[in-house]
């Protein structure tokens, strides 16, 4: 996965490639990861659809520049990422 300040590639297992958007990323103590919610690229210019929404733990490699996508394993951290999701859409529309 390359990563820059906004968007990212990830390449599927069939190897297409698709942009990515950083919706936004945050980091857990309690559970010691980083987290990044993204969604497909472009998806923000038809506001008739619902966007879909991705989230994934983030572990950064050694430099920094790149790094992998983790899935979230436990009920908990979807929990808390949904509370963090609802507060970032919450403050975005004030």
């Amino acid at each position: 996965m390359e990563m820059d300040e906004k968007y990212f590639t990830v390449v599927d297992e069939q190897g297409n490639e698709e942009l990515h958007e950083i919706l936004f990323t945050f980091d857990s103590d309690e559970f010691n990861k980083s987290y990044v919610l993204y969604f497909p690229a472009g998806a923000d210019e038809d506001e008739d659809d619902e966007i879909e929404i991705h989230a994934s733990a983030f572990i950064p490699n050694e430099e920094g520049e790149e790094g992998s996508l983790q899935p979230i394993e436990t009920e908990e951290e979807w929990d808390m990422i949904e509370e963090m999701l609802n507060t970032f859409l919450a403050e975005d529309e004030e």
